[in-house]
């Protein structure tokens, strides 16, 4: 097998170059779309805390309101 791969010619630089360009766009268009999943992934835990922050500021809010005395109405 070793054999076969040392007998093989490489390939002369002006069709070399049209592979090298394609593998650099695909390496390109890949990190791209790595990227563009990542920003997706940080919005979504984003949107997620500002919820639970929301959460956990109505159950303060709500623990607060109930810890207070109720204000007398008729005095």
């Amino acid at each position: 097998m070793f054999e076969l791969l040392a007998a093989t010619p490489a390939l002369p630089l002006d069709e070399a170059g049209k592979y090298v360009a394609g593998a650099y766009i695909v390496f390109v268009v890949l990190l791209v779309v790595y990227v563009g999943i990542m920003a997706a992934k940080l919005q979504r835990i984003e949107r997620e805390l500002r919820e639970l922050a929301g959460f956990a500021e109505s159950r303060a809010n709500g623990e607060k309101a109930a810890a207070e005395p109720p204000e007398k109405v008729g005095a």
